[in-house]
């Protein structure tokens, strides 16, 4: 039997390293996507065309984590996919909190100095949420994009994200104390789970119980 592929996209200036307490089973081939550097002022629609090159298989299995689960919706739009699964992410634009929603109608968020951001404690909480000071440097190693110009991009594609509809069939796996997308602003379909936004780090065993059946059903 042919295996099913999945492909792995992680968080805003996360590695693939975040997947690692993940245990697929044999039966997948797994792939992990990275960020590459957008284009200026380029869309998130526009860049999702240029990774869905990086994707050389029929119906794959996406999932993403949080910035991540934006884009791969974006490619499920180009490409055809047999699952699409999003973490610690969102559906539409209708369940960014109400901060990042008056960013988008202010454009505040393009006056902001990066400076707060490249400091890695600062980056470390606006990727992974409210971790322990004394998990800092545990979660560094998972940061791998940290250039600003990436960092300003990333963010305005959130921000501006102008999906209006939920895509069918999508599998919403969110942790109830999420502190950057707060799950009281999330819709249904979800799947709700113990922790806070770094579950595809604290809750792995969640995970490596429960992805199998929601990949094969």
């Amino acid at each position: 039997m042919k295996k099913k592929s999945i492909y792995l996209m992680p968080g805003m200036a996360a590695s693939p390293k975040i997947f690692e307490l993940i245990k697929f089973p044999e039966q997948f081939d797994i792939y992990n996507l990275s960020w590459i550097p957008p284009f200026k002022n380029e869309k998130l629609s526009d860049y999702a065309l240029r990774m869905s090159k990086k994707i050389n298989v029929k119906k794959p299995i996406l999932i993403g984590v949080s910035f991540g689960g934006l884009l791969v919706q974006e490619i499920s739009k180009i490409i055809e996919c047999e699952k699409l699964i999003i973490v610690s992410s969102i559906k539409s634009k209708s369940e960014l909190p109400i901060h990042m929603k008056m960013a988008n109608r202010t454009k505040v968020h393009n006056l902001l100095p990066l400076e707060w951001i490249k400091n890695i404690e600062n980056l470390v909480l606006f990727v992974f949420g409210d971790l322990i000071k004394t998990k800092i440097n545990l979660y560094e190693k998972y940061l791998s994009k940290r250039d600003p110009e990436y960092l300003k991009w990333a963010i305005n594609a959130i921000v501006s994200w102008d999906q209006d509809y939920i895509i069918d069939s999508i599998i919403h796996i969110h942790g109830i104390r999420d502190n950057i997308f707060p799950i009281r602003f999330i819709q249904e379909p979800i799947l709700k789970i113990k922790g806070s936004h770094a579950i595809i780090l604290t809750q792995a065993n969640w995970f490596n119980k429960n992805l199998f059946e929601l990949i094969s059903d």
